[in-house]
């Protein structure tokens, strides 16, 4: 599946009262072109996100909220934090955590647990995984529903790493260093 499928793909399953969604990401840099405007303006020191591209998705995660449908993501960070990392978390994470359940472990202060799936995947309603598949730059190169015989270890993986994962408002607050700065 390519990205406009694989959001159909989950659209259909994910609507109702009471759906869940999970998001596992691991990667520690994603090329997304529709993050290349706002992660340039991060890099060259902007303090907020592009309101026009990032507000029609924080309105759809409301509206999702709102309706009753449930969304939880991890986040693996690298031990050394990349710019993206940094990126995602300053303009993606902190409003998104708003309308979805966050958590992170970050490497070098989280133990991550033994036997866990590193790979981004999407688990919807505990009953269908798709996982993701990107090149070595984190460009992504389309997506596939996984055999219904690899649920239970995605299932695993979820419940074990949120287990022990840090609610990410705690974990940001807890590290400035890796804010970004803004002018006095």
């Amino acid at each position: 599946m390519d990205a406009e499928a694989l959001g159909r793909f989950i659209d259909e399953r994910y609507h109702r009262p009471g759906d869940c969604l999970f998001r596992m990401e691991v990667l520690p840099e994603y090329d997304v072109s529709s993050d290349e405007e706002d992660f340039r303006r991060w890099l060259d020191g902007a303090t907020k996100p592009t309101w026009s591209r990032k507000q029609p998705w924080l309105d759809t995660l409301r509206r999702e909220r709102d309706n009753g449908q449930i969304s939880r993501r991890i986040r693996i960070l690298s031990a050394q934090v990349t710019d993206y990392e940094r990126y995602a978390c300053d303009f993606g994470y902190r409003y998104n955590g708003a309308y979805e359940e966050i958590r992170v472990l970050h490497r070098g202060e989280h133990e991550i647990p033994p036997g866990l799936i590193e790979r981004d995947f999407w688990i919807i309603n505990d009953s269908v995984v798709v996982t993701m598949n990107y090149d070595d730059r984190g460009g992504f190169q389309g997506a596939k529903v996984a055999d219904s015989a690899e649920l239970p270890g995605h299932l695993r993986t979820r419940d074990t790493a949120w287990a022990v994962a840090e609610p990410f408002a705690q974990w940001w607050g807890r590290h400035p260093e890796l804010h970004r700065k803004t002018a006095a």
